[in-house]
């Protein structure tokens, strides 16, 4: 783990490296951005968006929180949502979950206590919802592996119903949403379902679990 002192002495490291692969990189990054994806994920420190999809500074405009949820009262999210949406013209909304969410497991359980209860209360509602098809899943790995995924589809249809999106699609916007899911077990992602500007959710297909983390990259990839 890395000290604050050690994080600042890679940081200048880092600069340095920059700019001698290129002189006019940070000129570069001082004339602004134009991202054409916006990227919703959560807070895990093992999932950074940039480095799992190999995107430089400046291409993914990036929103993250604890088990990736959607609030359309939640002024930190929409505020971004429509800063891509209306400044950036964004393409793309991607909202992507991970298997193994601690965030999730916690709201499946009922447990957590002050903010972390509150926030939770949406994955909450997805566990209610989904609650026979979940407990019907022995293996309890399985079982989180599944609630992401249905989380991931939920999540999405909320975001869908927000004022903002709404509108974009209400002047034919060109933007289209998609859920994705991350696999620690093996690094890939996979998308599991989008709404086009229609508002029509199509679902790319959510096959049946397994414990195999290639097989379940090389089904949902197909």
């Amino acid at each position: 783990m890395k000290t604050i002192r050690e994080l600042i002495l890679s940081n200048k490291t880092w600069s340095a490296e920059m700019q001698e692969r290129k002189k006019d990189y940070f000129a570069q990054q001082t004339s602004g951005q134009s991202p054409e994806i916006m990227w919703i994920g959560g807070s895990d420190s093992r999932v950074s968006p940039q480095n799992i999809t190999q995107t430089r500074p400046g291409e993914l405009f990036i929103h993250r929180n604890l088990a990736n949820l959607v609030y359309e009262t939640d002024d930190n999210l929409m505020a971004d949502v429509q800063h891509a949406i209306e400044d950036f013209e964004i393409a793309h909304i991607v909202l992507c979950g991970h298997y193994g969410c601690s965030g999730l497991q916690t709201a499946m359980t009922g447990g957590g206590s002050g903010h972390v209860h509150s926030w939770l209360a949406a994955a909450r509602e997805v566990f209610a919802q989904h609650r026979a098809e979940l407990e019907g899943i022995e293996d309890q790995s399985e079982r989180l592996n599944r609630m992401a995924e249905l989380n991931v589809r939920e999540q999405l249809v909320r975001l869908s119903k927000t004022d903002t999106v709404r509108a974009a699609f209400a002047r034919g916007q060109d933007l289209t949403l998609h859920g994705f899911i991350y696999d620690l077990r093996n690094g890939r992602l996979a998308e599991l379902l989008e709404i086009g500007r229609s508002g029509e959710l199509s679902e790319i297909g959510i096959p049946p679990m397994t414990s195999d983390p290639d097989a379940v990259g090389e089904a949902r990839a197909a």
